[in-house]
């Protein structure tokens, strides 16, 4: 298998487990993994991404650009800055995560997850006792612009794990498509306290 046929199996499989997890209903959510010549694997806009197959996955480049006459996710200008700006990250997903939007209607600017075991699910966090800053953007439409407003922020702020755009979804990152996985388990299981506890 090569290596774009592996990362689209990785961005297939996590469809599959997300659209499962009632995370990306209808065609929402877009998905990403970065190849090993620096270009990028990511989805085609609209489509479904619990029934996705390797003709779903396209390839653009560092910047962006498609490399086929495909038309890649419209967001891709945030996976593309995410990327990098954290130059390890090996995967991106994204989904229409509900507790983030009722989150985000909730928390207009940032949420805050403290004190939780599953915190430990995030590289670097070795206990409970602290807590991680979710910043949440206001929607828009003008992807350079929201871009440069997740830059900004990234730029003045450490120990970032994902962020939530409002009335619409989580963005989170890592390693390997493994880590990200986890990490979307992790912030729904937290997420969700969060909405339960009411705090």
């Amino acid at each position: 298998m090569n290596d774009f046929s592996q990362r689209a199996h990785d961005i297939i499989e996590a469809g599959r487990s997300l659209y499962q997890m009632g995370l990306v209903p209808a065609t929402s959510g877009n998905f990403s993994a970065r190849l090993a010549d620096g270009n990028i694997a990511i989805t085609v806009s609209g489509r479904h991404k619990g029934r996705l197959t390797e003709a779903d996955i396209m390839i653009i480049d560092a910047e962006g650009a498609p490399l086929d006459a495909r038309t890649p996710s419209a967001e891709t200008g945030l996976h593309t800055q995410i990327y990098k700006h954290f130059p390890e990250t090996g995967a991106i997903l994204h989904p229409h995560s509900m507790n983030a939007v009722l989150l985000s209607q909730r928390y207009p600017d940032f949420v805050t997850l403290s004190h939780y075991e599953l915190l430990k699910a995030f590289p670097g966090i070795t206990t409970h006792a602290t807590s991680i800053v979710v910043p949440v953007f206001a929607n828009d439409q003008d992807i350079p612009r929201l871009a440069g407003k997740v830059q900004t922020y990234l730029e003045n702020n450490d120990a970032v794990y994902g962020y939530i755009i409002a009335n619409h979804g989580l963005y989170t990152w890592g390693r390997t498509m493994a880590d990200t996985l986890r990490h979307i388990e992790a912030f729904e299981y937290l997420f969700a306290c969060t909405l339960h506890s009411g705090g």
